[in-house]
């Protein structure tokens, strides 16, 4: 029987990453420099951060018969991640995100879900792994579907991270333990939370509270807002550490896988501060699984 600490229910993507020297208007083309391939999907990087942190882990998605569900299968299994509930698809072709990067590192992106489209509720609820799991990991680049009936097979702890933000279904939240927005996805969620209040933490904290799970709300450079609704909604700022970022692309996923590690030690504030220390380091090596830290990496590149 699987009894990973940390199961990753979610998706898979080779990003396909080329430099420019300006974005294209419509009809333009432009030039660019070597691509690099570089595996990538929330779900993988979350999995992927959590076994470098030292955990036992496992992915449940789906990949496609290709080139690219070999990379990112290669990817996943080169840093321990087990690999039981991968599904493999001749149908659909593995996720693709062909990514533009300029001179300035702002970037655009087209993202094609493929093979994470297909990957179906029966599939992860007839997993044991899922239902196994002491922390279950979500997000929300597979069917909606296929998220609720992982919530709902799981009998530990249920973190989901809802992006790209949607409204959640009502039997989604009900299961949740812990919901890990960012301010723009809380905003999707709460109607009360205007664009104008983002910068608000006393508004972000209010509107964190009208939801029925804990919320640990990602901050970026400010931390996260840590709001323990089962607890009497106490709420607590977690700053992070000053950085000059490299590159923030995978900061956000490893803050989530963090965050399952250190609920495994400890409480939910104790959990946030070590994943916004895991998120900032992970912000200070470019790429995006090849930038996901251990224990011991974390440390050095903070320089603590």
């Amino acid at each position: 029987m699987n009894s990973s600490e940390v199961v990753v229910v979610g998706s898979a993507n080779l990003d396909i990453v080329v430099g420019v020297s300006h974005h294209p208007t419509t009809g333009e083309t432009v030039m660019g420099g070597d691509h690099q391939q570089i595996p990538g999907g929330k779900g993988s990087n979350q999995a992927i951060a959590a076994a470098r942190l030292g955990r036992q882990t496992s992915f449940v998605g789906c990949v496609g018969d290709d080139g690219p569900g070999e990379v990112l299968s290669g990817a996943l299994r080169s840093a321990g991640v087990n690999l039981d509930g991968l599904m493999v698809t001749p149908d659909r072709p593995s996720g693709l995100a062909l990514i533009a990067v300029d001179a300035s590192g702002d970037n655009s992106i087209v993202v094609s879900p493929g093979a994470n489209e297909a990957l179906p509720a029966s599939f992860v609820t007839s997993n044991a792994a899922v239902a196994n799991a002491s922390m279950l990991l979500l997000q929300l680049e597979t069917p909606m579907d296929t998220v609720v009936a992982a919530a709902q097979a799981a009998s530990g702890t249920v973190l989901l991270n809802p992006a790209p933000a949607a409204t959640l279904p009502s039997e989604l939240l009900a299961r949740v333990d812990v919901l890990i927005p960012n301010e723009t996805e809380l905003a999707a969620l709460v109607d009360q939370l205007s664009a104008d209040d983002l910068d608000d933490l006393d508004a972000v904290a209010e509107a964190a509270k009208t939801l029925g799970p804990d919320v640990v709300v990602t901050l970026g450079a400010r931390g996260a807002l840590v709001v323990a609704n089962r607890d009497g909604h106490t709420v607590t700022h977690v700053p992070a550490p000053t950085i000059t970022p490299v590159d923030t692309t995978a900061a956000g996923d490893s803050f989530c896988a963090a965050l399952a590690d250190g609920l495994l030690r400890g409480d939910l504030v104790s959990a946030a501060q070590w994943a916004v220390q895991v998120g900032a380091a992970t912000a200070l090596a470019a790429g995006a699984s090849s930038s996901l830290p251990t224990t011991d990496e974390v440390a050095a590149r903070l320089g603590s």
